[in-house]
């Protein structure tokens, strides 16, 4: 029986959902990597995505905007634990 995906963890051991020290900078990283700007708008839809996009805007609006930041780390637990869990 496979794991569930709130059972995922990562290569050190800890759990996906907890976002044990992942930054918010190195979500952002990966998630840039593996959609690239228009599929995060895509998927997200907000503007630090779509206008102008970079890693420092999409930060600066993350940081002070709980709602934003909240959708963007549901997106990276989700795509991490469909990768380590093999989907």
């Amino acid at each position: 029986m496979p794991s569930a995906p709130q059972d995922a963890r990562d290569e050190n051991g800890h759990l996906i959902r907890e976002l044990h020290g992942v930054t918010l900078a190195s979500i952002i990283d990966y998630l840039q990597a593996r959609y690239g700007w228009p599929g995060l708008d895509e998927r997200l839809r907000m503007n630090c995505f779509a206008v102008n996009p970079s890693a420092k805007s999409a930060l600066a609006f993350l940081r002070r905007t709980p709602w934003a930041r909240a959708k963007v780390e549901e997106l990276y637990i989700r795509t991490r634990s469909a990768e380590v869990l093999g989907k």
